[in-house]
């Protein structure tokens, strides 16, 4: 990786265009006039609007209705530090991103309150400065990190007035009149309203995005749908190489998945769960360090995020040499039966809680038919001794995040009624801990999960998901054709 020619650091408070006038070493006055000089017009011309464009429009418009006569200010957040002068990979808040259709970093959206709703402006930077030399002295002008779009492109593609970002602290520690921030993405962008916000208001205004994504659109369920097929060829993609995940570790796995993430989409949507062997019983196990085994199960979950942010979350349980035992088979075959029961309640009308309640009971049923808790099984569910082995919750909201909505409040979420267009994970599972002395030695370190996502329909629901086979038999039937 090159290092970048910048300044020494005692040097490094002092503007770029002073390198021109000679007080920076290695950078000649000769170099710098050099430098400015030669470049042909890039300008892009005739864009076509991104495909949200006016999904974004229509959702800014129901916001602004939500808070008339309100500024509201929406940032993408910073580029974040990895080490030393590396950084993360930018992925733009979620509520920046739902709001305008963009992704870049440092931007923000400001509605600005007029009389007869909200005046909508992007804030980005525009295109590097090649007379200042910022494009090449900058760490992140773009002779560094590449073009960025100008703020001319960005209006054809946003269908948004854009202004220059670098301006817009001042003019909001200028303005008067009631304001609100979604917190916890840009610091600058909020010291500069310190004196004009309350935590409480901030809170209410990412509360209202939050709840506004619990019905997506047909824009945003043809996103989910593409997550879901894509994340499909995932598992086929590990499928395939299982044989040589047996040679390594379940970093094969995980870096088998990512490359079709990275190629058909933005990036994973979460870090991706690779867990062989008694690593199952870990529900959030992001280690993938531990080796594969035939005779093991493999928990797989993972979900490719497109390149608009939506993301799939998908759960199979796989025998890594291709047949389930008889044990990991009743026990997969408990947990497919219990998310059966769960996404039948899935339907308009039904109260969010009622899937979840549905695998629970299913659950709860075998473990009492296994003898490892005494029933009945009302008894198991007024107690909650299900739990011990079910551990988690059957399902949560998707969207742009892997748990969506999640600021949303409770009556508007885990208390509420299903909804057409709401998309949820149904994913009961069973959890058998390595070291659970409470259940037969045979049944220690195995841990099945099985997740689909749901879309709530007019009628019922679809299962976007449906690509991956979810029975036992079909699942081996399934990796015997991928393995020929």
């Amino acid at each position: 990786m090159a290092e970048e020619l910048t300044p020494e650091t005692p040097e490094e408070e002092q503007p770029i265009k002073q390198r021109k006038n000679g007080l920076y070493p290695g950078v000649s006055d000769e170099l710098a006039e050099n430098m400015t000089q030669g470049w042909a017009d890039t300008e892009l011309r005739d864009l076509e609007p991104v495909a949200q464009v006016g999904h974004a429009a229509a959702r800014r418009a129901a916001l602004s209705a939500r808070f008339p006569g309100e500024r509201l200010v929406v940032p993408a957040g910073n580029l974040k530090t990895r080490s030393n002068d590396t950084e993360y990979s930018f992925r733009a808040s979620t509520e920046y991103a739902y709001l305008t259709g963009d992704q870049t970093e440092d931007g923000v959206l400001v509605l600005e309150p007029t009389a007869d709703g909200h005046e909508a402006t992007v804030h980005l930077l525009p295109r590097s400065d090649r007379e200042n030399g910022e494009f090449w002295l900058s760490g992140q002008g773009e002779l560094w990190v590449g073009r960025r779009h100008s703020l001319a492109e960005a209006e054809q593609l946003l269908g948004l007035p854009a202004r220059d970002v670098r301006e817009l602290p001042e003019a909001l520690r200028e303005a008067t009149g009631p304001v609100r921030v979604v917190r916890g993405h840009d610091a600058g962008i909020e010291a500069a309203l310190t004196d004009k916000v309350t935590a409480e208001r901030d809170e209410e205004l990412r509360v209202v995005l939050s709840e506004a994504r619990l019905v997506k659109d047909d824009f945003e369920i043809g996103e989910l749908q593409r997550a879901c097929d894509s994340t499909a060829r995932g598992f086929e993609d590990v499928v395939r190489v299982l044989d040589k995940a047996q040679a390594t570790s379940e970093r094969y796995i995980e870096g088998t998945f990512f490359l079709r993430a990275r190629v058909e989409g933005n990036d994973v949507g979460y870090g991706s769960i690779c867990a062989s062997g008694p690593h199952a019983t870990t529900l959030h196990w992001v280690r993938n360090d531990g080796p594969v085994r035939s005779g093991d199960l493999l928990l797989l979950d993972a979900g490719v995020e497109t390149t608009t942010l939506y993301t799939a979350d998908v759960t199979r349980t796989l025998p890594v040499n291709g047949r389930y035992t008889d044990l990991q088979r009743k026990i997969y075959d408990a947990v497919y039966e219990a998310q059966e029961a769960g996404i039948a309640a899935v339907r308009p009308g039904a109260k969010y809680r009622d899937f979840h309640d549905a695998a629970q009971r299913v659950l709860a049923a075998r473990l009492v038919e296994w003898g490892l808790v005494e029933g009945p099984v009302e008894r198991v569910l007024e107690l909650g001794l299900q739990r011990r082995w079910t551990l988690h919750g059957t399902g949560h909201m998707l969207g742009m995040d892997v748990h969506d909505c999640a600021a949303a409040r409770t009556e508007a979420y885990v208390d509420s009624t299903l909804e057409p267009g709401m998309c949820l994970t149904v994913e009961p599972g069973l959890y058998f801990q390595a070291d659970d002395l409470t259940v037969p030695e045979e049944y220690r370190g195995i841990g099945v999960r099985i997740e689909d996502d749901i879309l709530v329909t007019e009628d019922g629901n679809r299962n976007l998901s449906a690509a991956l086979p979810r029975r036992s038999d079909e699942v081996e039937a399934w990796m015997a054709a991928l393995q020929g």
